[in-house]
């Protein structure tokens, strides 16, 4: 509890030096040249800010105090209030996935073969476009890695060729 305390005070802070700055995520996004979202996963403390990184958010964001930067740079405690479905943006999220799930699945299989779309690498971000009929329109990327599954032989599993070789 004290672990989820510290982040929510952290969050905080980051949020209130975003809002000061009068800055979107797209703004920031550009001036770091991050996508819009990891900016915002940053900002809630659900990726690690890398080194090479910091000045640059430091210059988009100049209020941040040093100290906030060092927290972000250490591995942050990546989890979701389970509250959070109910918030109508992440509902609606959540059941597009679960409703073309199966269908993008059958793609990616059929598209790659058997294996999965990573969420380790992995880019998301949002964009507004215009549709045909003129109205705004979210546009939602997830672009991540395909990650094979693999045929699980024994004489490739490294615990047993320790054992064997003891």
């Amino acid at each position: 509890m004290a672990e989820q305390s510290k982040k929510l005070s952290l969050v905080t802070a980051l949020q209130a030096e975003k809002h000061k700055s009068g800055k979107t995520y797209n703004q920031i996004a550009e001036e770091t040249g991050l996508t819009n979202v990891y900016v915002a996963q940053l900002l809630k403390r659900q990726a690690q800010l890398k080194p090479e990184t910091a000045p640059k958010l430091k210059a988009a964001l100049p209020g941040l105090p040093e100290e906030l930067l060092q927290e972000m740079m250490l591995p942050p405690l990546r989890s979701y209030d389970p509250n959070l479905i109910k918030e109508p943006t992440v509902y609606r999220l959540n059941e597009a996935v679960m409703h073309f799930g199966e269908s993008i699945k059958e793609i990616i299989n059929e598209e790659f073969g058997d294996g999965i779309m990573s969420a380790i690498d992995f880019y998301c971000s949002v964009d507004k476009v215009k549709g045909v009929d003129g109205k705004e329109r979210v546009v939602v990327t997830f672009d991540g890695k395909y990650l094979p599954y693999s045929e699980q032989k024994s004489e490739h599993m490294m615990s047993r060729l320790r054992l064997q070789g003891s």
